[in-house]
């Protein structure tokens, strides 16, 4: 289906692009403050996330030594940046969209991502809380303030996900009612049939005004034939 202006809560396709009221969207918002709480986390656990022994230059993750722990929280954190990347720029570019099979599959796309890390988000907080509360406080040397920073983050992260799973889901749902209100249904045909005659009674028959037959009136006498 072709030319869907407006759908799935987008411009008509071909509209200028206007850059102040694209920023003022809140799927934009809620993506560029998801993309800098992302961009904390990984940047956080990066840089402090690893340490090392007084006596052991073995570097070790500072969340009670569980290697999973840091890497759970750099592999989501480097994924939810670059998907925001990715989903920032088909913002842009969605509005010049027109086929509106495409948009479904774009909105679809947002929309089953933003609700996969909504919940790999909360997963990420509890992992790291419940690692962090079991940590010795001797093994953290530096690195502690960053721990918690990157905690905190994948809190926020969770309820950032979240709005731009509720707008995604929004404008599915957007879509799905103006593609149900533009569509249809052919109405059946119905076979008239065909008109018949109007039927004739006897009574309304009305006889010729000339017959073969026709009886001379009494009295009557031909003319004389000369």
């Amino acid at each position: 289906m072709e030319g869907g202006g407006g759908a799935y809560g987008a411009a008509k396709a071909g509209g200028a692009f206007d850059l102040v009221r694209f920023v003022q969207q809140p799927q934009v918002l809620a993506r560029i403050v998801s993309a800098v709480f992302a961009l904390i986390v990984f940047a956080c656990l990066i840089e402090d996330g690893y340490t090392s022994g007084a006596e052991d230059p073995t570097l070790f993750c500072i969340f009670n030594h569980n290697e999973d722990a840091c890497r759970y929280g750099i592999g989501i954190g480097v994924l939810a940046f670059l998907a925001c990347i990715f989903f920032f720029m088909v913002d842009v570019y969605f509005p010049q969209i027109s086929n509106t099979t495409d948009r479904k599959y774009l909105v679809l796309a947002d929309l089953g991502f933003s609700g996969l890390w909504t919940f790999l988000w909360f997963i990420g907080f509890c992992f790291l809380t419940n690692q962090w509360s079991w940590t010795r406080a001797e093994d953290v040397y530096i690195g502690a303030d960053s721990a918690r920073a990157a905690i905190t983050f994948s809190f926020f992260s969770v309820f950032s996900w979240g709005l731009l799973l509720t707008f995604a889901y929004k404008r599915y749902k957007m879509g799905v009612e103006d593609f149900a209100q533009s569509y249809a249904d052919p109405s059946p045909e119905v076979s008239t049939p065909y008109s018949s005659y109007p039927n004739i009674s006897h009574e309304s028959y009305q006889q010729p005004p000339f017959t073969h037959t026709a009886e001379a009136p009494e009295g009557y006498q031909p003319p004389p034939v000369y």
